[in-house]
This record gives structure tokens, sequence and C-alpha cells, in this order.
């Protein structure tokens, strides 16, 4: 048994009990440290192992229920649940098995239950592998899935819950001609890793020759379209992919945040890239200004991003985003007073929900008279026009391109103001 990849399951437990217990995101986990006394190769198994264990949640736990006359301790369940899914995915029992009894063994509150622990998962190695693949696909909590099957019908949220299942691989954008990894070259441009491996090791990292971003997310800009000389805002700015698309159109860019630690991000991102922005931590609804162009990508459920974070729907039950909404409005009406007459603004959200996009467009155009949505600035490179929606906007959900690994779910209207 590896000392190194018990260290990754004992941290995969804690970041668990984290998110199923405390309720708290895996990204807020890692910015407090929680896998800093790792390795490089161990902290990225640990992000692994709970990645897939939350994917795979509900599949483990009918599997663990066969064997459990009751709900165990959540860390104890927790190891369960991570040695089931290693297990289902082909990891030798002999190691999950020994290495969960020894990490449950050494805990103080709940040593006395590696007995229970041994003979669970050896139950689970013998029947999982075969039952794993038989077993539905993992859906959202009912929180999350109610309003999307009331938007989008059941055929699209179970096509929706399949590229969750999946996982997202990884999109690049290319900053110029310079050296990319080989990939698939997407529709709309960007460059599809199924398999990266480590990030910084790809070619044209070190020379800043591309940036890590979803290609729906990179849909925003290209429609914004910005050109050479103009002032553009960035509102909501970090971690800085808008930022740098921007940038390397040439345009003007203020990237705004109102996180001075986020924005360390952009500054790290631009000086890797070799692009300049002016960098300012504010309030977006206390800057002042006037732009050619703004891009406001508004805070949000970060429903559309599951894929790739499927800690999302665990550590959150939706009580906040009547409040996101709220702020959106607000953002989306102040940044108007900001963008010159004759000027363009892009809104977008990373969100599934109608409320976040569609709804949100259609409110604000009854508002302004001097917006009209620009339903000819959607029509990028790769975008089916089946996804413009009747305000005007452009929905993209992660069940569109199931042949290629499905997108992040977006919501983005191209707003004109009147000269």
């Amino acid at each position: 048994m590896s000392d190194s990849a018990t260290a990754a399951r004992r941290s995969a437990i804690y970041l668990l009990d984290q998110i199923l217990g405390e309720g708290r995101l895996l990204s807020e986990c890692l910015s407090a440290g929680a896998l800093d006394r790792l390795d490089r190769e161990d902290r990225a198994r640990a992000q692994r192992l709970t990645l897939e264990t939350l994917r795979g949640l509900e599949r483990a736990d009918r599997l663990l229920n066969n064997h459990l006359n009751r709900t165990p301790a959540l860390t104890v369940h927790n190891a369960l649940r991570v040695g089931a899914v290693e297990l289902c995915q082909g990891e030798a029992a002999h190691g999950v098995v020994n290495s969960m009894v020894d990490i449950v063994g050494r805990s103080r509150k709940h040593g006395r239950l590696k007995g229970l622990v041994n003979a669970v998962l050896r139950k689970v190695a013998d029947e999982g592998p075969a039952a794993w693949p038989k077993m539905r696909v993992p859906r959202l909590p009912e929180w999350l899935r109610a309003p999307l099957i009331m938007a989008w019908g059941q055929d699209a949220v179970a096509g929706i819950e399949q590229a969750h299942f999946k996982g997202a691989p990884l999109d690049l954008t290319a900053k110029s001609n310079g050296q990319l990894p080989e990939g698939q070259v997407l529709p709309t441009g960007s460059i599809r890793l199924m398999d990266a491996g480590q990030v910084s090791a790809l070619p044209g990292f070190d020379a800043g020759d591309w940036w890590v971003q979803d290609a729906a997310a990179a849909l925003p800009v290209r429609i914004l379209a910005p050109k050479a000389g103009e002032t553009v805002l960035d509102l909501c700015a970090a971690p800085g992919g808008k930022t740098m698309q921007l940038a390397a159109a040439g345009a003007r860019v203020t990237a705004l945040d109102v996180s001075e630690g986020r924005l360390e991000r952009v500054r790290e991102n631009l000086a890797r890239t070799g692009l300049s922005a002016t960098v300012i931590a504010e309030d977006a609804l206390q800057h002042q200004g006037q732009y050619d162009a703004i891009l406001l990508d508004a805070p949000c459920s970060a429903t559309g991003t599951i894929r790739r974070h499927p800690d999302l729907p665990f550590a959150k039950d939706g009580s906040e985003f009547g409040d996101l909404i709220d702020l959106q409005a607000q953002m989306l009406s102040h940044a108007w007073a900001l963008l010159k007459p004759g000027g363009r603004l892009v809104y977008c959200t990373c969100s599934l929900l109608p409320d976040e996009g569609e709804v949100q467009i259609e409110d604000a155009l009854k508002q302004h008279t001097d917006m009209t949505a620009d339903r000819s600035a959607l029509t990028v490179s790769g975008v089916d026009p089946a996804w413009i929606t009747d305000e005007g906007g452009l929905r993209l959900r992660p069940d569109f391109w199931p042949e290629v690994g499905g997108m992040d779910g977006f919501y983005i209207a191209c707003l004109n103001k009147s000269a």
C-alpha cells in the first residue's frame, strides 16, 4: 500500500466532508490550503478522486446501501464512497480496501468501524464493477433538477446529466499562431484536448501562446467582436480568460473585479501571455467611466459549469440565487450607463437558469428604450441558429455537442445602444 496513495485518499475524504457536510465549494477548500501539504502528483490525485466521487455519488450510495444497515458517520461514509468509486473504476481491490481500512482505523473517533469498512468494500469489490455501468446516470439534486426540467424538458435534462457525469475535456483559446498542443479544433475555434495531463507542461504554455477556457466561455468575446483601439470594460474580469481575448484583439482593456486576490490571477495570466490591460480592484456598481464596448460576465449560480465543478449541486441549495439575480439586474443597469451612445454590451452568465439569462434580458429590454438585442452578432462561427432564443440571446447547454464532449452552460446576449 502506497503512503502517497493513502495521503491522497485521506485528503479526498476531507474535501468531501467539507463539501457534503459544511456546504463549502471545492474551490474554497483549495484556496484555504486544504491540499498544500501534498506534492503536486498527490494533489492532482486527491482532486481527481473528489471530483469522480461527486460525479458518481448516487451510484456509489446505491451500491453501499446494499451492505449497510444504517448510514455511518459522514467521514466513514465518504471513505466508503471514495473506495466504491475507485473499485468500480478498476483500481486494485487490495490497495483500495487496505488504504481505506488504514485511514478509518487511525481515526480516534471512528477507528472501531474499520471492520465495517473492510467488510463493505470487499463486497463492493466483488459486485460493484459489473453493476456500475448498468446503473442509471446520476441525477441532479431535486432543488436544481425540477427548475431545469421546467425550463428545458426531461430529455434535455437527461442529456445535461449525461454530460455532467462524463466530466469536461480541456479547452484552449489561442492568442495567435504560436505553439499549440495537438487537439481537436472545435467549430467555434477553440482547441479541445480529451486527455491533457498537466496543463503547465503542454507545448506553448510557458510562451503564453494560449490559455485554458471552455469553448462556451470563449464565445462572449467573439460575439462582442472588439476592435483594435476601442476602449472596452471587462466587468467581473477574474480569472482573466475574456480579458486576454479582448487584449489580444488590440482593444484598450480595463479589467475590473471586486476581489484583489482574484485579480492576481488576471495579472499572472496577462504576464504569461505578454498581453496588457488596466487592472482595477473595485465594486462594479461604483465604477465610473465611458466605454465603446462592455463585457459583463455577471456573478451567477454557475449551474452551467457542473460538468467541471460537480461539487456545486451538493454544496449549494439555491437559497442564495435570488440575491444573485437582483445583483445581475443592478449590474446590467449600471453597465448600461457606462456605455457610450452607439456602443454595445455583451451580457453573459454561466448559468442554466432562465432567470439569470433570458428573463434578465427580457426585463432589461423593457426597461431601457435605447437598448436592442443584436441577433446578427450571435451568428459567429460554430453557433447553431437553433440556439438563438426568442428575446434575441444565445442559449448554450452541456448537452450540446455530445459527440465531441459537450460545453458549459451559458447565456449570452449582445445589446446595442442607440446612437
